[in-house]
């Protein structure tokens, strides 16, 4: 919950997905206890963390099954009277935004793909936030240099979660902006310098771009920096200057 609560005030709500390649961490895991604690008291937002089944024991897609129900359930306390009183009493469903970090930024992505799709009753999507999303694609894009190691590494972990698909040419890895279109209209994607994923959160910004949606979309890059290092340690100045923007975006679009 926020640091202060009037009876009466709403705030910015957010559906988090934890990373960590679709096997480990949880919603309870302390490092993503702590990071969603510091964003919450940054941006004073409500944030509902989703615990989706993890492989090996649940492949892929069943993460994608689990985030959808919850992305549902929240939504259905927009008519304020669901299971959750502090969620009827407190959240702001016309901020209501979609967020985060590696796996969990491939999850979100594709929920926010859904909500533009499926278009469920109570869920208007403000904005999505993409933190160093596990996104890829068979061919090399702008501005990367060709690692076959990675590649095949990448590949190999892909088909491990998710043995069902076709590999990288998966659409929930590689997004197509020929078939897919988002449920909201402001997009955030943040990249580090140091990381193997960071040229596809550039090269993302250009698809979402490519479907015309009319929505806003930046990414911004933190120099000198691998990939999760704000979970890692959160004490950095970078760490606390990444929260820091996020808090800044998800309120651009607060209503009350």
């Amino acid at each position: 919950m926020p640091k202060s609560v009037d009876t009466d005030q709403k705030f910015p709500l957010v559906v988090y997905f934890h990373g960590g390649a679709f096997v480990v961490d949880t919603a309870f895991s302390p490092l993503y206890h702590t990071h969603l604690n510091n964003l919450v008291a940054e941006a004073n937002i409500v944030v509902v963390s989703v615990d989706y089944r993890r492989v090996p024991e649940h492949p892929l897609p069943i993460a994608y099954e689990d985030s959808w129900d919850a992305v549902q359930w929240v939504a259905s306390h927009s008519s304020r009277n669901g299971q959750e009183t502090w969620l009827n009493m407190y959240a702001d469903f016309q901020s209501f935004f979609l967020a985060g970090d590696s796996a969990g930024a491939n999850i979100a992505h594709n929920m926010a793909v859904r909500a533009g799709s499926d278009n469920p009753d109570g869920l208007t999507v403000s904005g999505v936030v993409l933190v160093h999303p596990f996104l890829w694609a068979k061919e090399a894009v702008a501005g990367q240099l060709i690692n076959p190691e990675s590649r095949a590494f990448a590949e190999k972990l892909w088909l491990c979660v998710n043995p069902c698909s076709s590999g990288l040419d998966d659409p929930l890895i590689n997004p197509d902006p020929r078939n897919f279109t988002l449920g909201c209209k402001r997009v955030i994607i943040f990249v580090a310098e140091r990381e193997v994923f960071k040229h596809w959160g550039f090269y993302y910004k250009e698809l979402v771009e490519q479907i015309r949606w009319g929505g806003k979309v930046e990414v911004l890059e933190t120099k000198d920096e691998d990939h999760l290092f704000h979970i890692y340690d959160p004490t950095t100045h970078k760490a606390k200057s990444l929260v820091k923007s996020i808090a800044s975006f998800l309120n651009e679009g607060k209503t009350g």
